[in-house]
């Protein structure tokens, strides 16, 4: 009996805006939920195909997922792929959805020359990269959320965090300074999953890069 008849696939989705964005994505490569994800509480759903299950979870749990086999397929932020920094996984696809940008951001004008600087960030193991490869000394304040605050309140001298508009910096009397990384959606494949499954994961990553590919402008 083939594989495609014996074993299912498992792909774990990022809930909130990445979700959003991936389901037509998925729909067009042929993967369509078997009920409305949105609308429900449920946390692991059926799909249109008998050998497909979507599970939906916090982004930052999906390289978890994937690195331990529990899911064979993960889509998540570049942001939690590299907070994680993991090599138990496989990251063939850039689904260019959910863009944004990993940024410092400090106080309008403020001078950032103090020998050892105070970062507060809910990425420290980026923010902690980032600056040990500029040769800065740096004390890492982890937050879980409101990170504009940080320089206001005198916690931090500046912040690593996502970037999109801006606006929230700015209405809080923040700038945004470096660009770290530019952010999208990827997609990671559990490596035993990569050859166990082969034929199954490769077949959904042709029709998601086909999908992808006819969602760009211009075929950019």
């Amino acid at each position: 009996m083939s594989e495609k008849h014996t074993q299912k696939l498992v792909i774990a989705l990022t809930k909130g805006r990445i979700l959003d964005e991936v389901l037509p994505l998925l729909e067009k490569a042929g993967v369509i939920p078997a009920e409305d994800i949105t609308r429900s509480r449920k946390l692991i759903f059926d799909s249109n195909l008998p050998n497909v299950q979507l599970m939906v979870i916090r982004g930052s749990d999906v390289p978890t997922y994937v690195e331990l086999g529990s899911a064979d397929i993960g889509i998540a932020g570049k942001d939690m792929i590299l907070e994680y920094g993991s090599r138990g996984f496989y990251e063939p696809l850039d689904l260019k959805i959910a863009r944004c940008r990993m940024m410092t951001a400090a106080p309008v004008g403020s001078i950032l020359n103090m020998p050892r600087l105070k970062v507060a960030s809910k990425f420290v193991n980026i923010a902690r990269d980032y600056f040990s490869g500029l040769g800065q000394q740096v004390d890492i304040i982890k937050l879980n959320g409101a990170l504009e605050l940080a320089p206001i309140m005198g916690l931090a001298d500046c912040i690593v965090d996502i970037v999109d508009t801006g606006k929230t910096l700015s209405a809080n009397g923040l700038e945004p300074r470096a660009l770290i990384t530019e952010i999208s959606t990827r997609v990671i494949v559990n490596r035993a999953s990569m050859k166990i499954k082969h034929t199954m994961v490769q077949d959904l990553l042709q029709r998601l890069q086909k999908a992808v590919e006819s969602s760009q402008p211009n075929g950019s």
